[in-house]
């Protein structure tokens, strides 16, 4: 009897050590939005700190997103390993039948599968993050979501603060940025990057979560206004670069080099572009919606997702809508049809698009699609964009993971977004299973 005791005992303690070790992993997860693998795969690119990461740990020549491969949907994918048939967040904004509001998939709720803010939390180890998107009411210890008010007049940063957890950005205030307004905070400037390095940092290092996630925009919003090789573009990644930077110097000062796994990845590549399609032209033509904001007496819409367009179905069983659709768009002139190319529910289905949808409308890239319902079908249009398919390298993003667990200079020729998560539930010990990721075993450090 004794001698089981004491081997029950034994296995009592190596369970809690064990625990302990898992406990002491920290992973930090940085999403540079629009990001991609020639910033630091290519040397016209000013990121020293991420090339170092990438050259000592793993990269990826590219990685395969979502359709349609825009901000949200992309970043729901990271932290659950299900591509938006499964996890709910089809794009950034919903489709709304009774006329769009502006609003965006904000609250976590929406989320139709476990994340890894569950899994983290279930495993009672602790996170953090910093204006990933779909994060309001999340289970964070430490949050300050991305979201923002529809009313004009309103400050910008207010809702952000309403949905914060309570008192956390009051401390990094006192302790680290100063107060956060639309001035101090906004994504039309670098403001917004140095300072979320810094929040990030100062959480690293004084609240030192398990897993620490964060969302920089800059990159993305200055590809939207120049394109690809603009130069604020690169003033961009080298903001983004400052963060990393920030956190890595934060690790150290905290004695957790050892302990940190840090993985920089996007959420899509960007391609230039110079026209707009706007399909729901052709709807409005053929008498199944009006030109109007709500769009009136409607049958069939095409709700857009920057380069793609998604048909709606007034009633989702009107298969005469749908043939009436299907006829126009094979009506068009070879001079628009050339464009783009259809999408059925098929291929919808396969690469885990949006369920409602009847179809989809993929265009070449270089074109995007433009929600407008009047005017001509066809428009001018500069900067870039995404929401492409994403079957092309331009529309690809990176990847770059360096630290504790991981093999040292390996790089991957592709791997996908859906396979981000499964690699942090492997670091952390957590029990996260993913619906479409795969965990690459080659990534890993040998023991």
């Amino acid at each position: 009897m004794k001698s089981i005791l004491i081997c029950g005992m034994l296995v009592l303690v190596m369970l809690v050590m064990l625990s302990a070790q898992a406990q002491e992993h920290h992973v930090v997860l940085v999403s540079i939005d629009g990001f991609r693998p020639d910033f630091y795969l290519d040397d016209e690119w000013p990121a020293p700190n991420l090339k170092r990461l990438a050259q000592e740990g793993v990269n990826a020549e590219g990685v395969t997103g979502v359709f349609p491969s825009v901000t949200y949907p992309s970043h729901t994918t990271i932290v659950t390993g299900a591509r938006p048939i499964a996890h709910g967040i089809y794009y950034n904004t919903p489709f709304e039948p009774e006329g769009q509001t502006g609003k965006w998939y904000w609250e976590a709720a929406s989320i139709q599968v476990p994340t890894l803010w569950d899994a983290v939390r279930a495993a009672g180890q602790t996170s953090a993050s910093f204006l990933w998107p779909v994060t309001v009411g999340a289970p964070i210890d430490y949050n300050v979501p991305e979201v923002w008010s529809l009313d004009k007049g309103y400050d910008r940063t207010q809702a952000m603060r309403n949905a914060a957890t309570d008192g956390f950005l009051e401390e990094l205030e006192r302790e680290v940025t100063g107060r956060i307004h639309s001035k101090t905070f906004n994504g039309d400037y670098l403001n917004r990057e140095d300072r979320i390095g810094e929040m990030a940092a100062y959480t690293l290092e004084t609240h030192k979560p398990n897993l620490m996630a964060l969302h920089l925009v800059a990159t993305d919003h200055f590809q939207h206004e120049q394109g690809r090789d603009g130069h604020k573009v690169h003033t961009a990644l080298a903001a983004s670069d400052r963060a990393i930077g920030k956190i890595l110097e934060a690790a150290e000062r905290a004695d957790l080099l050892d302990k940190l796994t840090i993985i920089v990845t996007g959420d899509h590549g960007f391609v230039n572009i110079h026209s707009a399609l706007s399909p729901n032209v052709w709807l409005v033509e053929a008498g199944l919606m009006e030109d109007k904001k709500d769009r009136g007496e409607w049958k069939a819409a095409f709700h857009t997702a920057g380069a793609s367009a998604f048909l709606m179905l007034r009633n989702p069983k009107d298969q005469k809508t749908l043939q009436a659709v299907k006829a126009k768009l094979e009506s068009l002139p070879a001079a628009q049809k050339k464009l783009f190319r259809v999408v059925e529910r098929e291929e919808l289905d396969a690469i885990g698009a949006d369920p409602n949808a009847a179809l989809a409308l993929a265009p070449v890239p270089g074109v995007a699609m433009s929600r407008r319902s009047g005017g001509p079908v066809i428009t001018p249009r500069s900067g870039g964009t995404h929401g492409y398919y994403p079957d092309f390298q331009q529309i690809e993003t990176g990847f770059v993971a360096w630290g504790a667990g991981l093999a040292a200079s390996k790089q991957l020729p592709n791997m996908g977004l859906e396979d981000i998560a499964p690699l942090i539930s492997h670091l952390l010990e957590l029990d996260h299973r993913t619906p479409h990721g795969t965990l690459y075993p080659g990534v890993l450090k040998e023991d």
